[in-house]
This record gives structure tokens, sequence and C-alpha cells, in this order.
């Protein structure tokens, strides 16, 4: 559900990891920001700027956990039930 207003600090760098996969567009509707990727954009940079963390864009926010869902990975099991 998207924010009915801009989101600020961590709020919004939670809701723009939340929807990072799924693009620019997506993430700043999503919190609030409608259709300015620009405004949206710098106000980002900023939140992540007053934790610490430098970022470029938007895919920075991605973390390998959430790669590693989406691609898969390698599954490890037993080759049977019995052979645990």
């Amino acid at each position: 559900m998207a924010s009915s207003k801009h989101l600020h600090g961590i709020e919004l760098v939670d809701c723009a990891k939340a929807n990072a996969k799924q693009g620019l567009a997506v993430a700043t509707h999503l919190c609030g920001y409608g259709e300015d990727t620009a405004a949206f954009q710098q106000e980002l940079k900023q939140a992540c700027q007053q934790m610490g963390v430098e970022i470029s864009d938007l895919t920075d926010l991605i973390t390998e956990q959430q790669t590693m869902v989406q691609t898969g990975g390698v599954e490890i099991s037993p080759e049977t039930p019995s052979e645990l």
C-alpha cells in the first residue's frame, strides 16, 4: 500500500529497501513520492547519509540474501529420507 505522505528517514529507507526489487517507479510511488523519482532519490540518499550508509542508487539497497532468494541457490539435502 502506498504511503499517503512523503516518507523520511528510517521509514523511507525501510520502505525503499522492501520495494527496491520492484524498481524505481514502484518504490517511488509506494514511499509516497508519486512519480517524482528525483525527489525520492534525493531524499533517500540524504536519509542513508544520516544513517552512515552511502548509496549511489536504489539497487544498492538490495541485499545479497534478497538476490539469492530471487535467483535461487543451491539446495543441500540427503539423497533419501533414510539418509539424514
